[in-house]
């Protein structure tokens, strides 16, 4: 009998695609663990550990997705400044008015893993306000996440 060989896949074999998610009215934590997932690459069958299998995402309308209960006024955001005494607070309104993709940005960041790896998957995310993205050269497939 044969011996099997565990399936490891090389750096340069991989092939990435786009995917293009529209989080107009959608739930901020189910746009966020899908473009985790995909930027990961959890969804591909040579999906390894590890090895970046991952997907590039591209999300459009990052100012309209949306919150359930009462997050949008007590859901805060805490950032220091390195200073004493110097935290800052906003809450889930005033980041939507600020800087509207940071929200995105910070729920996708936290699902990903807290290390060198983590830090190079999150390049792979392209967050947009509004409709308009440049990356239709890439002809991304557009997904649909689900209510």
């Amino acid at each position: 009998m044969k011996k099997q060989e565990t399936f490891y896949p090389k750096e340069k074999g991989i092939v990435s695609n786009w995917v293009l998610i529209d989080a107009e009215d959608k739930i901020l934590g189910r746009v966020a663990s899908e473009a985790a997932k995909r930027l990961i690459g959890k969804c591909n069958s040579e999906y390894t550990p590890g090895v970046d299998t991952g997907d590039f995402v591209v999300i459009i309308n990052a100012e309209k997705v949306r919150v359930t209960g009462n997050k949008e006024t007590q859901k805060k955001y805490y950032r220091h400044t390195g200073y004493t005494g110097h935290l800052k607070v906003k809450t889930f309104k005033e980041l939507k008015l600020k800087k509207p993709e940071d929200i995105l940005r910070k729920a996708i960041k936290g699902m990903l893993p807290h290390n060198k790896y983590g830090s190079k998957l999150a390049t792979k995310m392209k967050l947009y306000v509004g409709p308009n993205h440049p990356h239709e050269a890439q002809n991304p497939k557009t997904m649909e996440i689900r209510q």
